[in-house]
């Protein structure tokens, strides 16, 4: 069994929107602008020019640091700190370079007469 729909002639349904405006078109002559010779659109197109990789970094940590030179990690952290050892910090720890440690093992040696 169906309701009898009621009516309410004050009520008016909202007309539906029809197509927007467009808006006015641009002149071709006010976008046809040169372009420096640095802008991206100034490259010229083709093979895009790839730049060579760059060479692997390997980051360690305090812990891998203290393990290689067999000494406790405040030693490491007072390395760092002292800047004596360069790293770079992560959040709230350090990351160090391998070629760092390599470096400051190599200038480490002392000779013994």
């Amino acid at each position: 069994m169906t309701m009898p729909q009621r009516t309410n002639a004050a009520y008016v349904r909202p007309a539906v929107p029809g197509p927007r405006p467009m808006a006015r078109p641009i002149p071709a002559a006010a976008m046809a602008r040169p372009v420096g010779p640095q802008h991206p659109a100034a490259v010229p197109v083709g093979r895009p020019v790839v730049p060579q990789p760059r060479a692997a970094v390997t980051f360690l940590t305090v812990a891998e640091v203290a393990s290689m030179m067999r000494v406790s990690k405040m030693t490491v952290y007072r390395l760092v700190h002292a800047g004596e050892l360069s790293a770079v910090r992560v959040g709230r720890s350090f990351r160090v370079p391998e070629r760092a440690v390599q470096d400051y093992l190599r200038d480490a040696y002392t000779d013994i007469a």
